[in-house]
Formats: C-alpha cells, sequence, structure tokens
C-alpha cells in the first residue's frame, strides 16, 4: 500500500498508481473510441527549465487532443507540495493549466 492508501490497480496489462487513475484511463479509452478524444497517451514526461536550467521533470497522467486543444491531466487524490510546485511550473514553462481529476 502506498504512503497515501492507493492501490495499484492493472487494466490492459498496464499498472497504474491508483484505482482513481486506472478508471479514468478506461473513461478516456472509451472517449477515444468514441471519437470524443484523439491521441490519448500515458505518462508524457515534460523538462522544467528555468533560465535554460533543468529543474525537474514532471510525469503527467495522461495527455489527449479534445476540440483540437491539448489537454494534460492529473488523476490526484493528494495534492502535494511537490506536485503544487510542479504545476505552477508547468503553468510558467510551457503555458500549459494541468487538468486536475
Amino acid at each position: 500500500m502506498s504512503k497515501y492508501g492507493a492501490k495499484r490497480t492493472t487494466v490492459d496489462g498496464i499498472t497504474f498508481a491508483s484505482k482513481k487513475e486506472a478508471a479514468r484511463y478506461c473513461d478516456l479509452k472509451l472517449m477515444q473510441h468514441a471519437g470524443l478524444i484523439d491521441d490519448l497517451e500515458l505518462q508524457p514526461r515534460f523538462d522544467l527549465l528555468v533560465n535554460s536550467q533543468k529543474v525537474c521533470t514532471y510525469v503527467a497522467d495522461f495527455i489527449y487532443t479534445f476540440g483540437g486543444k491539448t489537454v494534460v491531466e492529473d488523476v490526484k487524490g493528494m495534492k502535494t507540495p511537490v506536485y503544487n510546485l510542479k504545476k505552477k511550473l508547468m503553468k510558467a514553462c510551457y503555458g500549459i493549466d494541468v487538468l486536475e481529476t
């Protein structure tokens, strides 16, 4: 069991950090099959640079296209201080507002 009580769950041979993340994957997969979203990817990585210096890497849960716009999504149960900082860096470095579900 994890520090915050999340239970690892496997769907389609993919292990997710929590049941909530696995359920969201199933929802997104159905949405893609129905043609509502496109280009679903799991665990996209973003290098967060400040003044050309790599500070850290942010790994989102999902990225996909919805209505012609790219959506970066993170399934959250517990918002840690590190996550909050990386979310702000995503906005500052890439202009991306991370969608939390």
